[in-house]
């Protein structure tokens, strides 16, 4: 296939480095309402769950701070659409590949004012199944459950904007699906 048939969208640099800044600001707060709970008392102030929004704090945010840290040294494109289909490599918790003749519709989700898109595949457990990643195969047999796909992408470190991203898919989806 020759590079002119393809559409690379690379990663954002500048993205992941604000998301990383972020992160960082989060497990440093977790860390002072694990280690200080006391200062952050308000009327409805509950040392344990303080305590506890902590230590959660500092695990999630950590987790992602690694691996956005580890996403920055990767030269690949965050995603590659061809005529066979896309080549997820957005996220920690990226598909792989997706071919266009699995998918049946691509969705808009929100969670929390963030976007991403679900892959509606026909069949979602060959995706999970192929992945050898415990954590990894957790993370999509949750989002199978919560939003009908396993396979979510989000536009947060690409270098391309949601809309944009959301339109480009759905205009190559009917292109190439047959």
């Amino acid at each position: 296939m020759a590079q002119t048939e393809q559409i690379e969208i690379p990663l954002s640099k500048k993205k992941m480095s604000l998301a990383l800044f972020c992160s960082i600001v989060f497990v440093i707060l977790g860390g002072l309402f694990l280690i200080n709970p006391s200062m952050f008392i308000t009327p409805w102030y509950n040392p344990t769950i303080t305590s506890i929004t902590g230590l959660v704090s500092i695990l999630l945010f950590g987790f992602c701070a690694v691996s956005i840290f580890r996403k920055r040294s990767d030269k690949k494109a965050g995603l590659i659409i061809n005529k066979e289909g896309i080549i997820d490599n957005s996220s920690v918790f990226s598909a792989g590949f997706i071919l266009w003749s699995d998918i049946e519709e691509i969705i808009i989700c929100n969670v929390n004012n963030q976007k991403f898109l679900a892959f509606i595949v026909k069949n979602p457990q060959d995706y999970i199944n192929k992945v050898t990643s415990p954590h990894k195969r957790k993370v999509m047999e949750i989002n199978y459950k919560m939003f009908g796909s396993p396979i979510n992408i989000s536009a947060n470190i690409l270098q391309e904007n949601f809309d944009k991203l959301y339109n480009l898919l759905i205009e190559e989806m009917k292109k190439y699906k047959q």
